[in-house]
């Protein structure tokens, strides 16, 4: 259906094994599946989530020959569906993880100072207090232990406020609610771009990059594992890659990778969901996030563009593992739980958007989610594969060196250390003297100030990429009908740079217009659709597809959010289609 010419919007020649800029367009595309058949891997990573790109990006920069395959999009399962924080994990510090805390708050300013300062941006919340006496010196000393271990290197520390002084900050609180309060900072990233931020840099750094492309068996060689056969999801041909190592970073599918290995896993990883909603920023009038306690855990306020996220919840989840439902339980938690402290109570109808993720914790004694360890685990499960799990966003880079470290038995050679710590990611280079140049860059071309900041803090120094799809077309410098957040020349880029294969890649992840917008992506999707169309040689039968296929899915979505429990909402959301064919059912 397919059947059109790409056109490809971005020209560049190399002779070079690297992808230049780590583009991952058609043409990319293509070499890789050759190349995937063709050459001999060191390393082939099974997942492309933001461990399995950190996995491809840490094995890369040490000289390694490195494969990665995601059967769907980079970042399509719990890499998109985050709270979008990178957080020294404060709640951590009363389970006495002081460990992890620690690690989290390094990785957490590595990103903001060095790695990717156009990514991640400091973010402030405010801490209610409600009991007298003991909280806030129990708060208190707390945040100092955590801007002790790093917490307020980048950003400024904790600061103490009288109710009245909290009530300034953010006017949306009932008076009622709070005695006084504790504002501190963190950092938050859209963790989809991230992601795909950091599976394009292994690509510039020479690692094989492929999505759409699902393992659905393992080579072997007497009692090792040595490599896999994949299918290409979009066309259902198939070929095996050799690796001398296969390591597995599937989060929440890393059992059932183990099983189909015919190798006994060293570990359990259990799923938790978790559900947000997004609401419109004038719904809570405030000048900084949230973080509110509940019975379980807590509870987030973030701030996001023109936006609130508010989450997270947190249960088992045993279904389907690839679209987790978010239920009118879910939902109805959530507002209960802000509404305990706003003066204007939320409802539904100021919801612009749902969505459900899936933690993959390591299984524990205690049947609660919420004291699963967060703590990552690595084994060498058997001759030539090693499986990672567990963990949070924040530390991926610590656990893809730890994952690579552990493969090194079955890697010909000597090793070299782990180097991620001083590879910025693509976009970070320049980036602060484009911001000085903002102005300069809004005057050349012909757009607000404000808007080239925001492409800015979307692409760093690759703005110069984005716009050049649109040198002999002024009109993609337009926004996008019905979502306005977004110019047209993003949706190009996406599909020409990014590795957009479907209409559903574009609005959920290359942009976030699937949760901004009340519409979910719809009011906008023949026209993202039509952009799309020329750079993937769509002709309008498939363009009709894609359109239907989206509209399926927020069907199923918006239907399953009126269900009361999990088993009826998966019901209705597992039954929309796929947008890539010839998925293979799970392989066991």
């Amino acid at each position: 259906m397919a059947s059109g010419k790409p056109t490809d919007p971005i020209s560049s020649s190399t002779s070079d094994s690297r992808t230049p800029g780590g583009r991952l367009g058609p043409a990319e595309r293509a070499l890789a599946w050759q190349r995937l058949g063709a050459e001999a891997f060191d390393v082939v990573v099974v997942g492309g989530g933001v461990v399995g790109a950190g996995v491809a990006l840490d094995a890369a920069t040490r000289g390694l020959r490195v494969a990665l395959v995601e059967a769907r999009d980079l970042a399509s399962g719990t890499s998109s569906r985050s709270s979008k924080l990178f957080h020294g994990g404060l709640r951590y510090l009363e389970q006495l993880e002081f460990g992890l805390v620690r690690e989290a708050l390094r990785e957490r300013e590595l990103m903001l100072t060095r790695l990717a300062p156009h990514l991640v941006k400091p973010v402030s919340f405010l801490y209610p207090l409600t009991r007298r006496l003991w909280e806030r010196p129990y708060t208190a000393a707390g945040l100092l232990l955590y801007d002790t271990m790093g917490g307020a290197r980048s950003v400024p520390g904790q600061k103490h406020l009288t109710r009245a002084g909290a009530l300034r900050m953010a006017p949306a609180l009932r008076r009622g609610s709070l005695i006084g309060a504790i504002r501190y900072y963190d950092a938050q990233a859209d963790d989809a771009r991230h992601t795909a931020t950091v599976a394009r840099t292994a690509a510039h750094y020479g690692a094989v990059v492929r999505t759409s492309t699902q393992v659905v068996g393992f080579r072997r060689e007497a009692d090792r594992v040595s490599g896999v056969r994949v299918r290409d999801v979009e066309d259902g041909a198939e070929l095996d890659i050799r690796a001398d190592v296969v390591i597995n970073c599937t989060g929440v599918w890393t059992d059932e990778l183990q099983r189909a290995s015919g190798s006994r896993g060293r570990f359990r990883v259990r799923a938790s969901k978790g559900v947000h909603i997004v609401v419109p920023r004038d719904r809570i009038v405030a000048e900084t996030g949230l973080i509110l306690r509940t019975e379980k855990s807590v509870l987030f306020v973030i701030p996001w563009r023109n936006h609130w996220i508010i989450g997270t919840t947190d249960t088992d989840w045993n279904l389907d593992l690839a679209h987790p439902a978010a239920t009118e339980h879910d939902i109805d938690y959530l507002l209960e739980h802000v509404n305990s402290v706003l003066a204007t109570p939320l409802t539904h109808a100021d919801i612009e958007g749902v969505y459900a993720g899936l933690r993959p914790l390591l299984a524990g004694e205690s049947e609660e989610t919420s004291k699963l360890s967060r703590e990552h685990a690595v084994a060498r499960v058997a001759p030539g594969l090693v499986a990672i799990a567990g963990g949070k966003y924040t530390t991926y880079r610590v656990m893809a060196a730890d994952a690579v470290n552990t493969a090194a038995v079955d890697l010909p050679g000597r090793l070299q250390p782990s180097i991620t710590d001083q590879v910025p990611l693509l976009g970070a280079d320049g980036y602060h003297a484009l911001v000085n140049q903002a102005d300069l860059l809004a005057t050349k071309w012909s757009l607000h100030p404000y808007r080239v900041r925001h492409l800015l803090d979307r692409y760093g120094s690759l703005l110069h990429e984005v716009l050049a799809c649109a040198a002999n077309r002024p009109e993609l410098l337009k926004p996008i009908d019905n979502a306005a957040d977004y110019l047209q020349v993003e949706v190009v880029y996406a599909a020409a740079a990014e590795g957009a294969l479907h209409l559903e890649d574009v609005l959920t992840r290359r942009t976030r217009i699937a949760i901004e917008y009340p519409h979910r992506g719809v009011g906008c999707a023949r026209q993202v659709a039509r952009l799309m169309a020329p750079v993937l040689g769509w002709d309008e039968e498939q363009v009709d597809w894609e359109i239907s296929v989206y509209q399926a899915r927020v069907d199923a979505e918006r239907d399953s959010q009126t269900k009361p429990d999990d088993t009826a909402a998966d019901s209705v959301r597992a039954g929309a289609p796929e947008p890539r064919r010839h998925l293979a059912e799970p392989i066991a």
